[in-house]
């Protein structure tokens, strides 16, 4: 029932944030045209990089709590494994100083494309491209037709990211 209620109170927001803007007609239809393309650009690039890193991050939460450890008493007891059976070979203690920092500078290196990787799908996100597209195809748009006002559209811009904001603060908050 809150869920429903939040809802309702954010799409309220939304048309009334709408209808506030399509008042700004009245005033020019250059300022509202720039301030609409802007706003709407900023709100879908930050609707879309919520929801994607939200994904990611829901998504990397399962795997952990998939793969978590489940004898949680043998970590509380020895956690550094200090008590294990396998023993240590004497000659990995005696390697050369130049293979350890061959092997260490190798593991960074995995570990930096690793980082990438699993980075890449909240970053390559359809719902983070067709925004930026939107935005650069509409400032292309409003300077070809000649109605590209600097003023308003940067007013629009951040009217647009604290918006977006707090409707997925709102929103998103809601999922977990």
């Amino acid at each position: 029932m809150m869920i429903m209620t939040m809802r309702t109170i954010n799409i309220k927001a939304l048309i009334t944030a709408q209808i506030f803007i399509f008042s700004l007609w009245l005033y020019s239809f250059e300022f509202f045209i720039n301030f609409e393309m802007a706003w709407l650009s900023a709100f879908l690039i930050m609707l879309g990089s919520m929801y994607s890193y939200q994904k990611l991050v829901s998504k990397r939460l399962a795997d952990y709590e998939a793969n978590m450890d489940l004898d949680v008493i043998d970590k509380i007891d020895d956690p550094y494994d200090l008590y294990s059976e396998d023993s240590i070979d004497e000659e990995e203690n005696e390697k050369d100083i130049r293979e350890v920092v061959k092997e260490e500078k190798a593991r960074l290196k995995a570990n930096k494309i690793n980082g990438i990787k699993a980075g890449a799908p909240a970053t390559v996100s359809i719902f983070r491209l067709l925004p930026y597209l939107f935005l650069g195809l509409g400032f292309i748009g409003l300077k070809n037709n000649e109605l590209l006002l600097l003023t308003p559209y940067l007013i629009g811009i951040g009217v647009g990211v604290i918006s977006a904001f707090l409707a997925g603060k709102a929103f998103f908050s809601r999922l977990e």
